[in-house]
């Protein structure tokens, strides 16, 4: 698998349960591409910026429900992603791309830097 990482905004470091989630959001983004889109590579924008981490992962591949969540998915995948983003206050979106292949997006909020 061929996974391009484009990376925007600051690499400071996050906090440890904001890390994890991310990480772990990426982590069965990639994994479904690999499993479900029927493509070699996918691409992973990470974009750090305006008190929120913003990520967003997609393929060109097959693009249909199968993406490891709902109905024609056999696992728990896109729920725990979901799952993930909500504990942390954040957003989380998930489906087929108008122009074809799969894109996953969350946006999970920064605490405030300490003064």
């Amino acid at each position: 698998m061929k996974v391009d990482v484009d990376w925007h905004g600051s690499r400071e470091p996050l906090p440890a349960d904001i890390d994890l989630s991310a990480f772990r959001i990426v982590q069965e983004a990639v994994t479904n591409v690999v499993r479900h889109a029927g493509t070699g590579q996918c691409q992973v924008c990470i974009d750090r910026q305006d008190g929120q981490l913003s990520i967003e992962v997609t393929d060109s591949g097959r693009g249909g429900s199968g993406h490891g969540g709902g109905a024609a998915g056999t696992g728990y995948g896109i729920t725990g992603m979901r799952e993930r983003a909500a504990l942390l206050g954040g957003d989380f979106s998930a489906g087929p791309r108008p122009g074809g292949g799969f894109r996953v997006a969350a946006r999970l909020p920064l605490p405030a830097p300490a003064r």
